[in-house]
């Protein structure tokens, strides 16, 4: 297997599915998903999935291949991409991975822990330990456990303290054991990322006018009818950018236009998000800073000097 692996990131509207396809064309390659909500087949027009038409031009993975009501962990998506990947590998063809969700990224290369499920008593036991005695006490018993986990814990950190607590309990091992025993799904080597980071000022008025789009294109209806189905709140395709705004609409609580503007300042937040976790965790990646696609290329090109990926292997 010698796979040649590109890795396009960046904030939702910074233009990534397109030079992602512009790349595929120019070396053959094929596309996987790295983005948490166009994993969904109900958000087609939400998550800004590519068309059909789009991706028709190349080979496509892990877009709306996941129902709403099936909620994907990094852990499971990061099972299905080891998998799309090594099977581009065979075909010999270069992967471009793309995408706007940074822990995607991270766990590719630099790996995901996967601790052992811990019972539901044992969880519940912890809470229970932790809402009688006290995060002091939590903290000593988890000290004499964890030292390591309780250290990096922050204060007044109810969940993740709850939580180093039970795995050390149930399992028998620390959980930043647990989390030291990782690896990268990519070699060291065998892949190149890039982050488009393009002026926030132009990226915040891409992201209303697509708002403005989707709403044309449908993203009312795709909302209400996702809101219709009564799923969990908490599953992440209920928690896709705009569709509390749009459904609010749909549900005669807001105008239109306050529907919109709502949607438009929540994606500029999520945006702002994306940046900020792309600035500190993929400082050393390239950056793309431009907005035009044509100047987009020329700057990707400029970053890596040519087409050709870097060939390894999928550890």
């Amino acid at each position: 297997m010698d796979p040649s692996i590109t890795l396009i990131a960046g904030p939702t509207a910074s233009g990534k599915s397109a030079m992602a396809l512009r790349l595929a064309e120019e070396t053959g390659g094929e596309i996987v998903n790295a983005d948490a909500l166009q994993l969904y087949r109900d958000l087609r027009i939400l998550s800004a999935r590519p068309s059909e038409a789009e991706m028709a031009q190349a080979p496509h993975h892990l877009f709306g291949v996941a129902d709403a009501a099936d909620g994907w962990s990094v852990g499971r998506w990061l099972r299905a991409a080891t998998m799309v990947l090594e099977d581009i590998a065979a075909h010999g063809v270069p992967a471009i991975v793309v995408g706007g969700t940074g822990l995607y990224f991270r766990a590719l290369t630099q790996g995901l822990a996967e601790t052992p499920a811990v019972p539901a008593e044992a969880q519940a036991a912890a809470a229970e330990f932790y809402d009688r005695a006290g995060e002091a006490t939590v903290r000593e018993a988890l000290r004499s456990l964890d030292p390591a986990a309780e250290a990096r814990i922050a204060p007044n950190d109810r969940q993740r303290l709850v939580r180093a607590l039970a795995v050390a309990q149930a399992t028998g091992r620390a959980l930043s054991a647990w989390q030291a025993d990782t690896r990268p799904i990519l070699a060291p080597g065998a892949w190149r990322g890039v982050v488009l980071e393009p002026d926030r000022a132009a990226l915040y008025a891409r992201c209303d006018r697509r708002l403005e789009i989707m709403i044309q294109q449908g993203a009312l209806e795709e909302a209400a009818a996702l809101v219709r189905r009564k799923l969990d709140p908490a599953l992440p395709a209920m928690k896709a950018v705009g569709l509390r705004e749009l459904a609010a609409h749909t549900a005669g609580e807001l105008s239109l236009a306050e529907a919109l503007a709502a949607a438009q300042q929540e994606t500029r937040r999520y945006a702002k998000r994306q940046l900020t976790w792309f600035r500190n965790q993929t400082g050393d990646w390239p950056r793309v800073t431009a907005m035009d696609p044509e100047d987009q290329w020329r700057q990707f090109i400029a970053s890596f000097g040519d087409l050709t990926p870097p060939q390894g292997r999928v550890i």
